[in-house]
Parts: C-alpha cells; structure tokens; sequence
C-alpha cells in the first residue's frame, strides 16, 4: 500500500528532473547573475552588487518606455477575445459554407512569423501596396509610414499580431460551443430566447474557460514575442521589452549581469499571469474534449 501511494510520484520523477533542469536551474542562475557587478578583467572575480542591476533597470528611460509599449499592446488581447466569440459565434449557426470561412481564418495562424512580418512589412511601407491602393483611391492624405511612424507602428503591428492569431481564438470557441450539448439551446428556443438571449446567457458564460485560456496564451505569446518587434517595428522608441533588452547588449561590451536583471524583470509578469490563470488555462484547453 505504501509503495502503491508513492508510485506515481516515482514515475513522474524522471520527468520532474528534466523540468527542473531545463526551466527552474536557468533561473536560478539568471538570478544569481542580476545580483553581481561584471568583473571587470577576466582574472577578477565578480562583486555582490544586491539590488543595484535592479535598481539601474527601474530607471533606465528605454527599459520604462519599452514596458509601455508592451501595455499597449495587450490591447490585443482584449480585442482578440471579443473577436473570436462574435466569429465563433457565427460560424456556429454553420452559414453555407461555413467551414471554408473557418479554414481561411485559421490558415494565418500556421503561417511563420518571419513570413507574415515580410510580406506586412512590404505591404505597410510607405511605397508599398496599402498606401498605392490609398492612392489610387484618390486618398493620397492618408498614406502614411504605417511601421516607420512613432504614432501608427504600434497599431499597425496590432492590427498584425489580431489578424494573424485570431484563427487561433475562433476554433477555440467554436470546438467549446461544438461540445455543448444541443439541448441546451433547445430548452431555451422553448422558452423562447431570442439568437442574442442565447448568446448571452448560454454561449458566452460556455465559453468562459476557453476565453480565459485564450487570454493567458496570448499575454505571454504578445508579451515575449521578439520576433515582430525585429522584424515590423522600425522606430526603436516603439519597440516592446523584449527588443529593449537586446539593446542591453553593446557592441564591444555586455553587461550580462545588467542583462540578467532586465531577462528577470521581464520575465516575472508572464509567469506571474500563469500562475494566477493557469487553473483556468487547463480547463479551457481540456474542456471541449468532452461532449455535454
């Protein structure tokens, strides 16, 4: 009975290991990184230095300007969530044809970033394909530097970041609702609810568990993402958190202990957001997978 109980965790340890080995063993070191002064020569070892890393990365313009940028665009999110219920929504009443507009709206989620940040990049500069149509348009005033202006690069790489993830949030919502028992909105066409009632009152609190996964993957996925920053984003001003610790990193010398202390400070809100919602993200993931 006892080696019965402690079973599971016997199996589970080999994996445990590779866990914290690969994730928790990093961060440490990254931590014991922030707290010292680099050496300066390498026969010199480095100092304790506390909260001093910390204390340069709260002041820094760039590193609080790069931080603002990133709460921008979470408005993303929000935005996405709202989307992708109104879609999933339609699509659920299966309009002719229905499945072809599903797959065109998922088909920009299996494209690479790189891809869908060159082709945007040609099709927002200011001789590119947007502003030409403007052009033609006989709206010559509003053609603009989409992602070389400080006031349109972000918006621009948000409007980016929703059309390429949306795809994403619609199945998500749609496999929810497709997993709902069809006599719930019988019992409620009987009561005579109306399409928007039903919306409502059945779909939207349905699909709570599969907003809030929703939710949690797209913070971190906007939140760490460097890769459209690099790519889209021309004006340095304008770039998220993550580029602003790539510019930590001189040509001829790098601070690794300054850099370890921005990676640390970035990383926390990402992981703090998991932790709170990681209940919710399992249950939005692994609700649909049953029928009722």
């Amino acid at each position: 009975m006892k080696v019965g109980r402690w079973l599971p965790w016997i199996y589970a340890l080999p994996m445990m290991v590779f866990v914290v080995g690969i994730f928790a063993y990093p961060i440490a070191t990254l931590f014991r990184y922030s707290l010292q002064n680099v050496a300066t020569s390498a026969f010199m070892p480095s100092t304790f230095a506390g909260l001093n890393n910390f204390r340069y990365i709260f002041t820094d313009s760039l590193f609080a300007t790069a931080l603002t940028n990133n709460l921008k665009l979470f408005l993303c999110v929000p935005i996405m969530v709202a989307l992708s219920v109104i879609l999933s929504a339609v699509l659920f009443d299966r309009p002719r044809g229905w499945k072809i507009y599903r797959t065109l709206l998922f088909v920009p989620y299996v494209l690479s970033i790189p891809v869908v940040g060159v082709v945007f990049g040609y099709v927002f500069q200011y001789q590119g394909v947007f502003n030409t149509i403007l052009r033609g348009l006989g709206l010559d005033l509003l053609a603009k530097d989409w992602i070389g202006s400080p006031r349109w690069a972000l918006p621009t790489i948000m409007f980016v970041i929703i059309w390429k993830e949306l795809g994403f949030g619609v199945v998500l919502c749609l496999a929810r609702l497709m997993s709902v028992n069809e006599s719930y909105f019988e019992a409620a066409r009987v009561d005579g609810a109306g399409v928007v009632r039903q919306y409502l009152q059945i779909m939207l609190p349905l699909c709570k568990p599969a907003l809030a996964a929703l939710a949690t993957l797209e913070f971190t996925f906007i939140y760490n993402d460097f890769l459209w920053a690099l790519i889209l984003i021309q004006n340095g001003s304008k770039r998220p958190i993550t580029a602003a610790l790539n510019n930590l990193q001189g040509e001829f010398f790098t601070d690794n202990n300054l850099l370890a202390a921005g990676a640390l400070m970035s990383a926390i809100p990402a992981l703090l957001v998991f932790v709170v919602l990681q209940k919710h993200f399992v249950n939005g993931l692994t609700l649909g997978a049953n029928k009722g």
